[in-house]
């Protein structure tokens, strides 16, 4: 998903000081209710006639207090990089890394995904773009990889929601399995699997990137946050709240040996199981989130759990659809058969650590 960099529709009418108290205050409001969610929570739990450590009282406070949390966490981050994302337009991107080396591009666009707006709904356009700027295959996939799993949503979701270590763990591997899948697949050399329409343009980009460098105020900025707020909120919100609303029913509901026992790190099966259910799902960072912290605090194993979230957001059937206008089906084959290869890794050498 893209955000609108060249045309504010917010009115300027506002003087310059107006804009930086207000992003200040907005700021220190939000924090000063974010601080208070858990006693709202629970008395909203306390208004519904059950028992609050019942299996529906869990729910209950568990949904009125992620629901909030989400939402807030969602809506400052989304802001700030929003204003960041200004600095990294798809063209400035394009050409960052066209030219590069199989290895160094891998590193600088799998970290590059960390930063930029775009999620698996815009890997066609997105890998039509690098193809066509001479980006090559592997560096291209590498970005692809990176940029839906190991987005700042996800990372700042994950530290509000269950702690720094798992944040950094989660940042860690998801860009290793980036640099390292996109390596691997362009040291395939499969520029001949792709689509001949995009093996076409790709044989014939030749050309740089005009970039548009843009002179924007910090105000200009600060709309284009609003802007980008309004826009991804506005695409998520219901995912979130399906995937807060799982999540509850298994916090509330699913027992916690139950849990245990399909993923938990004594069984060896249960990593390719989490794998698999994750492929058909289709949700985002923000909404897949709220299940993994309910699968944690229920006793799933932490690699697992990384190994489910990971499939979810990076291996999603609807973006294997998409994939398939672009990529031949061996293509898709290998890219998926890399990307869980990685996966893996990462869940059983977590739960042996952990």
């Amino acid at each position: 998903m893209t955000v609108d960099t060249h045309e504010p529709t917010v009115p300027r009418g506002r003087p310059d000081w107006l804009w930086h108290s207000g992003v200040l205050g907005f700021v220190a409001i939000w924090y000063a209710v974010y601080t208070q969610l858990i006693p709202v929570s629970e008395w909203i739990a306390s208004l519904f006639p059950v028992d609050r450590h019942s299996h529906t009282g869990e729910a209950i406070a568990f949904f009125f207090y992620d629901v909030p949390k989400v939402m807030m966490l969602l809506t400052l981050i989304v802001f700030a990089m929003g204003v960041v994302r200004t600095w990294f337009s798809p063209e400035k991107t394009r050409a960052l890394l066209s030219g590069k080396s199989e290895g160094v591009g891998n590193v600088m666009s799998a970290s590059l995904g960390i930063l930029t707006p775009f999620c698996s709904c815009s890997a066609v356009p997105l890998f039509i773009g690098f193809v066509s700027a001479g980006v090559p295959l592997g560096v291209t996939f590498s970005f692809l990889i990176a940029a839906p799993m190991v987005n700042e949503v996800a990372l700042v979701l994950l530290f509000g929601l269950v702690g720094w270590q798992v944040a950094l763990t989660y940042l860690v591997f998801g860009l290793g399995i980036a640099i390292v899948a996109g390596f691997v697949i362009g040291k395939l050399k499969l520029e001949g699997w792709l689509q001949d329409w995009v093996r076409d343009i790709h044989s014939g980009a030749n050309t740089p990137v005009a970039i548009q460098d843009e002179r924007l105020s910090m105000v200009d900025r600060y709309r284009m946050g609003i802007e980008a707020v309004r826009e991804i909120f506005g695409k998520v919100w219901m995912w979130i709240i399906l995937g807060i609303g799982m999540g509850a029913l298994i916090h509330g509901y699913v027992p916690e040996d139950l849990m245990v026992r399909i993923m938990g790190a004594e069984a060896w099966w249960s990593v390719p199981v989490a794998v698999l259910m994750g492929i058909p799902m289709y949700t985002n960072a923000a909404g897949v989130i709220p299940i993994v912290e309910a699968l944690l605090g229920k006793g799933a194993a932490l690699g697992t759990t990384l190994a489910f979230m990971m499939s979810v957001i990076a291996l999603s059937l609807p973006e294997m659809i998409i994939l398939k206008q672009v990529l031949t089906l061996r293509l898709i084959a290998v890219f998926v058969g890399v990307v869980a290869s990685g996966i893996l890794t990462v869940g059983f050498l977590f739960n042996l650590i952990f």
